[in-house]
């Protein structure tokens, strides 16, 4: 049984007002609920139609149950009452979303024969008794006019009204009323519409969850553009001007985004349950499913949603705000202006004038080459007008044209290049001018992070570098080159270009920028500045914000994958500037301070080229070793333990393979292990986790010529010690060295060792090769025991050796070691300095 079958035989049979609404509310129940069956079958402006039919049968019996209670049998015929039930807003625009509220105004007209004020009360509470959410309000025919100019947004709900049912008598008369009030102040209207959409997009911009109604792009502006039309045009479809404002071609676009926001909209009220505009992380799986987007992974499928949605935005917002121009424009005109445009004119057609760029919007279509012309040409421009964007919008694009490289690299040397990129990006000509950013064109990035879109969070990057506050970057800024700040702009812009593959994103951007540096002309070394910015967009931050900026090992590590203290001053202005364009308070003093900190260590770690040559080549063996399957297989604790070696040499000495096996090796010893080979020459290795009596062993050791030693501290307190001597010992001699090694664990054993002849020049001490460590250097005549006198004279003082580097060739020992500065050697320098040289010739 339909509703209308039932309500009349609930009327025939008297049931009560309150039997009724029960009815009428269950049916509303029942309806909504079975609204997910008709979005399967039908979606967008469709099923926002036919939901809207379905209010206004529901809203009809309403009126026809209120006047059947009223009347009884003496009912009269419906155009004869003087109250007539119309729509507004969007239930008016037959867009009524599923849980929007809906719009409803009684308009009746004052007559003494009836009484209108019971009958519009019993339709309100059957109304509401039935559960109907209505956002209503009642006026005379009389106040109509009044009520429209006390307040715009009545005059904008009157404009969207729409005939339900009641008086079609009374409706003629609305209607003439109407016509009245949309010829009434046109031009107040509409400015005060198009400052109320400033404040609006203001408040919802592009974000990573876009408002759909009232967002930037979303159906307000569509909504502002219908308004407009409607009182300058008497319009009541947009589609009545396609072929005058704007081209069949142009309505299509716009057309085609609404019809998905409409869609989109009524997925999410679908899936949340409840009214919500937002498209919200939580509802994007579901809102997907809806949709019947299909892909093979879910986070494919979510991406295509949203990319979707903001190219809609995108379309509507440009659309927008073009033929909202195009239409006021006659409001605008003022002939005493006249003069200061001819003095601002750039060409036919273009006009430069408080800092804003405009043009004709009869221009004819130009090339992009004369485009770019007219942009290299201006100096400061503050804002494009929507009569440009127009312009640049219609110019003729061709991969032929001539130069176009060449005058895409000149516009990154201009000081403002934010608005022109933001140009292109709103006329669809970035991806065709800067092939790079074609895969991040609304591209969203669920991370929790950013607030915008890869391409929005790029251009914003442009804007915070272009309007640095810091004073100390300013500076660091002024600084810069010509070439080294149009790559340090092109870098700003590029460095999220590498997003959307599978692949590290900030390597992929390296590669992008590096091509296209070269092929719009910059120089190999300038392209490989901004390829070294890309690939580390996120080094400073990161190191910044997880890492101890006050150990060495960090500082050094970060600024030897820079290679220049210009390249470190142009990264600083970079995540200056990418950290902002995150969002709203992301750059905030504690962030700062960290990065300004880390910032002048690594400038001064500059000085010290022989560290950072050492980091460098650590890095590269760091890279290697995560690229090899066996190091891969590790577990990834083993795996951290070896990137937190302290010394670069031990990185430097070794290959890959043999990093991993003595670290295998290290993470297996509970005390020590040691390994004796005698094939071409003696050699010992030890891991040790207690303490080895090393003066012990190499004194015990001493008939045997050191050829090189090396000892590395490497993780959990465990050191490395390879101790390679210059000849064989004898077989029967293997099993007392094995013996001398094992009782070297055992440190109350002493030997007597005979003193060495050093000279002081012969040795060199530098206790400020870094923070962190002192540095010993030998350059002396090889000597039977000289190792073991110098370890056992540490082991007194209590000096421990991070890193020793020895070596001997042609009969001379070149010993370095890397010792840490615990206090034990830099306070005893002199006394150390006095025990090796004294009695020396």
């Amino acid at each position: 049984m339909t509703l209308k079958e039932n309500i009349e035989d609930l009327l025939d049979k008297n049931a009560t007002e309150l039997e009724i609404s029960k009815a009428i509310r269950k049916y509303i129940k029942n309806y909504f609920g079975s609204l997910d069956e008709l979005f399967k079958e039908t979606q967008g402006k469709d099923f926002l139609v036919r939901h809207t039919r379905h209010v206004d049968n529901i809203i009809n019996t309403i009126y026809r149950v209120a006047v059947r209670k009223m009347f009884g049998i003496y009912t009269p015929m419906s155009n004869s009452i003087p109250i007539t039930l119309v729509a507004l807003g969007s239930y008016g625009r037959e867009q009524l979303c599923v849980y929007s509220d809906i719009d409803l105004m009684i308009v009746y007209d004052e007559c003494e024969g009836y009484n209108t004020n019971a009958l519009i009360e019993k339709i309100l509470y059957i109304a509401w008794d039935a559960g109907l959410k209505l956002g209503h309000r009642v006026h005379s025919l009389k106040e109509l006019s009044n009520a429209a100019m006390e307040d715009d947004t009545i005059k904008t709900a009157l404009i969207e009204s729409r005939y339900i049912c009641g008086s079609k008598f009374l409706w003629i008369k609305i209607e003439n009323e109407l016509g009245k009030i949309r010829s009434k102040n046109r031009k107040k209207f509409v400015f005060e519409k198009i400052e109320e959409a400033k404040k609006r997009r203001a408040k919802y911009p592009i974000s990573m969850e876009p408002n759909i109604k009232e967002g930037t792009g979303g159906l307000r502006d569509a909504n502002l553009l219908y308004w407009i039309a409607n009182v300058l045009y008497g319009a009541k479809t947009l589609k009545d001007l396609s072929g005058k404002l704007f081209t069949d071609e142009e309505y299509r676009e716009f057309r085609i985004a609404l019809e998905w926001l409409f869609r989109v909209r009524a997925a999410i009220h679908l899936a949340a349950g409840k009214k919500e505009d937002r498209l919200l992380l939580e509802y994007i799986p579901e809102v997907s499913k809806r949709l019947l987007i299909r892909y093979k992974s879910d986070s494919k499928i979510q991406q295509v949603l949203v990319s979707k949605t903001l190219d809609a935005l995108h379309t509507i917002d440009n659309f927008t705000q073009i033929f909202v121009k195009k239409m006021v424009k006659v409001f605008l005109y003022n002939p005493k202006n006249l003069s200061k445009l001819r003095k601002s004119r750039i060409t036919k057609n273009i006009f430069f004038c408080d800092n804003t760029l405009y043009a004709s919007f009869n221009s004819k279509e130009s090339r992009i080459s004369e485009l770019i012309d007219i942009l290299l040409k201006i100096e400061n421009i503050k804002k494009i007008d929507p009569s440009f964007i127009y312009y640049a919008k219609n110019t003729i694009y061709s991969r032929s044209s001539k130069n176009i490289k060449n005058r895409i690299k000149k516009l990154f040397y201009k000081n403002k290049i934010y608005e022109i990129l933001t140009l292109f990006y709103n006329t669809k000509l970035l991806p065709l001018l800067i092939p790079p950013i074609k895969k991040i064109i609304h591209l969203p990035q669920f991370d929790g992070y950013h607030e915008y879109p890869v391409d929005v969070h790029s251009l914003l990057t442009i804007y915070y570098l272009e309007r640095v506050k810091d004073p100390f970057l300013k500076d660091l800024m002024k600084n810069l080159s010509k070439d080294e700040l149009a790559i340090l702009k092109l870098s700003a812009f590029l460095h999220d270009a590498g997003k959307g593959r599978k692949q590290d994103h900030s390597e992929v951007g390296a590669k992008l920028i590096r091509m296209f540096a070269k092929k719009i002309g910059f120089s190999e070394d300038i392209a490989e500045i901004g390829a070294t910015l890309v690939r580390y967009h996120t080094l400073m931050s990161n190191t910044a914000y997880r890492e101890d900026i006050y150990n060495e090992k960090t500082v050094f590590s970060f600024t030897a994958k820079l290679k220049t203290p210009k390249i470190l001053d142009m990264l600083y202005l970079l995540t200056y500037a990418d950290i902002n364009a995150v969002g709203k308070n992301r750059y905030n003093s504690y962030n700062a301070e960290l990065m300004k900190e880390l910032y002048l260590a690594a400038k001064e770690s500059f000085a010290k080229k022989e560290i950072l040559d050492e980091t460098a080549k650590r890095i590269k063996k760091e890279e290697a070793l995560k690229r090899n399957s066996n190091f891969q297989s590790l577990p990834k604790t083993l795996q951290k333990k070896i990137l937190s070696i302290e010394s670069n040499l031990f990185f430097i000495k070794h290959k890959t393979n043999e990093i991993i096996e003595i670290a295998k090796k290290a993470a297996e010893t509970e005390d020590f292990k040691y390994e004796i080979n005698n094939n071409n020459f003696l050699s010992i290795e030890i891991i040790r986790k207690v303490p080895l009596n090393l003066g012990y062993l190499l004194g015990k050791l001493s008939s045997f010529d050191v050829a090189s030693m090396e000892v590395f501290k490497l993780f959990d307190n465990i050191k490395y010690f390879k101790i390679d001597f210059l000849e064989k010992a004898d077989i029967g001699n293997i099993g007392y060295i094995e013996q001398i090694v094992a009782n070297s664990f055992d440190m109350e054993k002493k030997i007597k060792l005979k003193k060495p002849d050093i000279k002081r020049e012969e040795i060199k001490i530098d206790c400020e090769h870094s923070k962190t460590y002192a540095t010993m250097f030998l350059n002396v005549k090889n000597q039977k025991g000289l190792l073991a006198y110098i370890a056992s004279l540490f082991d007194k003082f209590g000096i421990d050796i991070a890193t020793a580097k020895v070596h001997t060739v042609k009969k001379r020992a070149k010993d370095l070691f890397l010792i840490e500065k615990n206090g034990n050697f830099c306070n005893n320098r002199e006394s150390i300095l006095k025990l090796l040289t004294e009695g020396s010739g």
